[in-house]
């Protein structure tokens, strides 16, 4: 313990993986400058240009394998097939990192929104990475890019109540829904962006580490249209208004404010900022309503740079860049965005 604060719940370990990479410039010319056909080939061009990713890494590398005209159940079948070894190797690392024995895992909770299986990977990744019998499970389904945060609050929730390691796996595989040719924005958008990883996070109930302080949320309900998932016969197809940014202009100062004063913080006591990168505008809109200093989203802007947007697992993937620093941040906070409109943080501390 640290003076007379109780033992809390803290990162103990973090393991990320991800399939082989590749450039945006040659996604676009190996694939989607023919998948895009007359007036969206321009459209789409511009798009990929100015997403602010370089390189991206996907299962289903579409310059290699066309799925754009598969059915839903052909993605799923291949689903299982990808995630098990990614979810494994992101696993293993985290608990390798926080010298945790996976029999000795108290809950194990996985988020997904790019597909289904049952039994879960929550069941079939336990069974193979030696976790008990009586380890308990949680799927956390259709949450999209903010599931990571509520995923720390359930597993911050189990070690605080009973003092034993937890384990949080989120674990996407986007490039199964690459849909079929269409001059509508909001997919060209969506096939610029996602792409593929494994985040793993061990929380344990101990001093050291990035310690879970508290998550909160708020919904904007009547923005609910602004991002959609919906199941097709062709994979699941994101809608992605150009609005986002507008709604998370209006809320995300109040969130983050009343999040740091039940602690007695302000922003400028956060040294660290772990925000999701859905998107350039989506980072530039929240740099500018939290009045952060220049550089305060470098690693959202690496992130999406060398992996793109993979969904529930990015913001780990930022965080664990944070966490690598030279001198890690006293403060961390975690800022994640999706459907519903959903704005869901997490103040971190490193004690």
């Amino acid at each position: 313990m640290t003076g007379n604060r109780p033992r809390g719940a803290a990162i103990a370990g973090i393991g990320i993986a991800q399939p082989p990479g590749t450039a945006q410039d040659d996604l676009w010319s190996g694939f989607f400058a023919r998948h895009y056909a007359g007036a969206s080939r321009e459209l789409a061009r511009r798009i990929f240009a100015n997403s602010g990713v370089r390189r991206r890494h996907a299962a289903i590398n579409p310059t290699t394998e066309d799925i754009s005209g598969w059915t839903t159940g052909q993605r799923m079948e291949r689903y299982l097939v990808e995630a098990m070894p990614l979810g494994k190797w992101a696993a293993g690392d985290a608990l390798a990192a926080a010298g945790v024995d996976a029999h000795d895992v108290g809950m194990f909770a996985v988020c997904s929104c790019t597909g289904y299986v049952t039994p879960g990977l929550d069941v079939l990744l336990a069974r193979d990475l030696g976790m008990a019998p009586a380890t308990q499970r949680l799927a956390i389904g259709h949450m999209g890019c903010y599931a990571a945060v509520p995923g720390l609050g359930v597993v911050r929730d189990f070690v605080l109540a009973n003092q034993r390691p937890a384990v949080l796996l989120c674990l996407e595989i986007t490039s199964l829904h690459v849909q079929p040719p269409t001059a509508d924005p909001e997919q060209i958008v969506a096939h610029a962006l996602f792409a593929d990883a494994a985040a793993a996070v061990v929380v344990t109930p101990q001093a050291s580490g990035y310690e879970l302080v508290e998550v909160a949320a708020v919904t904007d309900a009547t923005a609910a249209d602004h991002m959609t998932w919906d199941v097709t016969d062709h994979g699941f197809r994101m809608g992605l208004s150009a609005r986002v940014p507008d709604v998370l202009a209006v809320h995300v100062t109040a969130m983050v404010d009343d999040l740091l004063s039940r602690h007695g913080l302000v922003r400028s006591d956060v040294d660290g900022w772990a925000v999701h990168p859905g998107g350039p505008r989506i980072l530039d809109v929240v740099a500018d309503r939290l009045e952060l200093p220049p550089g305060a989203l470098y690693e959202s802007r690496n992130v999406l740079a060398e992996h793109g947007n993979c969904s529930s697992a990015t913001v780990l993937m930022v965080l664990e860049e944070i966490t690598r620093r030279s001198q890690p941040p006293r403060y961390v906070v975690a800022l994640a965005f999706g459907p519903g409109l959903t704005l869901y943080g997490a103040l971190l501390r490193n004690s």
